[in-house]
């Protein structure tokens, strides 16, 4: 899993059967100091996030597995919404000391 934050989201007028009633996002993907890294990327939200969120995303073969009982054609997932920044930034102090 990776940290994002939900940056933007999809609208599409046809897609695939699976992904009627599914919200796509895109999310960028943060670094341990919670600074963007790379380029956006386009994920099905397993999670119900919303604009701003803070959020844990899968790549590959996982990224399907919350669709387990569908055949969603997906190879990137919001899996979990992170509460708080604070938690990413506490976990990072825990784990200096």
């Amino acid at each position: 899993m990776q940290l994002a934050r939900v940056i933007g989201n999809v609208v599409s007028t046809v897609k695939n059967k699976s992904l009627r009633g599914r919200k796509i996002m895109i999310v960028q993907n943060l670094d341990e100091k919670l600074e963007p890294v790379g380029q956006p990327l386009v994920a099905l939200d397993a999670a119900g996030c919303g604009m701003g969120e803070l959020v844990f995303w899968c790549r590959g073969k996982e990224a399907a597995f919350p669709f387990k009982r569908d055949p969603t054609p997906t190879d990137c997932t919001i899996v979990a919404i992170v509460d708080s920044d604070e938690h990413v930034n506490n976990f990072e102090l825990k784990t200096k000391n």
